[in-house]
């Protein structure tokens, strides 16, 4: 088995992801899988994409996957059109307080004013995205499986094949996941979930430790089989959580 190393959500913090691949640089590195939501809520999403797109372009080993906050950003700023997630509560949507589009939106050089239609925004986004951001955000994917392992943003929907997963669980899903003991045929890695510390359970690792809220960025890294989380000391094996 390969030594794979996976990012949890990163969420506009361009500084934390530095230090993420620092601590990568220094544990020997390998591929990288970024489990999404690049964007949102933290200070910097344009310096976020711009790091990763670069790496993309220069060939690093590394893998993109697609997470909801991601794909709020990609629809939005779409050729055709701003398009919305049906998926969001009602009365939220991607500038609401607690979802994070303010931020981006900010980190891009545009404010909102007090009044403005959503196309005509759409349009001055579009205007300062460099395309580079653009197709980046086009190009994610939405799961990677490799050496008995499944990485993808939110989870999985119990029961189903991985092979037959579809885009608004592997970006959504929750407590239906969360809750089911079952072997998904793959050890599921994942974020979406904000949790106070990386999580490892039978069946999945949950690696979203609450950046876009200040919290920590975790970066975990598989070999061998086991389960390690990347400190600022090294590799530290993170322990099985008991049902």
């Amino acid at each position: 088995m390969t030594r794979i190393y996976a990012i949890g959500d990163i969420h506009g913090q361009r500084a934390m992801l530095e230090d993420a691949l620092s601590r990568i640089d220094r544990d020997g590195g390998g591929r990288v899988v970024f489990l999404g939501d690049y964007v949102d809520r933290g200070p910097d999403s344009h310096g976020v994409i711009d790091l990763l797109a670069n790496g993309q372009h220069e060939g690093r080993d590394w893998v993109f996957l697609k997470g909801n906050h991601d794909r709020f950003f990609e629809w939005f700023i779409h050729p055709d059109g701003p398009r919305f997630d049906p998926y969001l509560l009602v009365g939220y949507h991607w500038f609401h307080e607690r979802i994070g589009g303010v931020e981006t939106v900010g980190s891009y050089g545009v404010t909102l004013p007090d009044h403005i239609r959503k196309t005509d925004l759409a349009q001055r986004l579009n205007d300062v995205v460099p395309e580079s951001h653009a197709r980046f955000l086009r190009g994610l994917q939405l799961h990677h499986a490799q050496d008995g392992l499944f990485f993808v943003h939110a989870g999985i929907r119990p029961g189903v094949p991985l092979t037959a997963q579809v885009e608004q669980d592997l970006l959504w899903i929750r407590e239906e996941f969360h809750a089911d003991t079952r072997d998904h045929g793959a050890l599921i890695v994942h974020g979406h979930t904000p949790v106070k510390a990386p999580q490892r359970w039978n069946n999945r690792v949950n690696l979203d430790t609450g950046a876009g809220m200040g919290r920590g960025l975790t970066t975990a890294v598989f070999e061998g089989g086991e389960v390690f989380v990347l400190t600022p000391n090294g590799r530290e094996p993170l322990p099985m959580q008991p049902r």
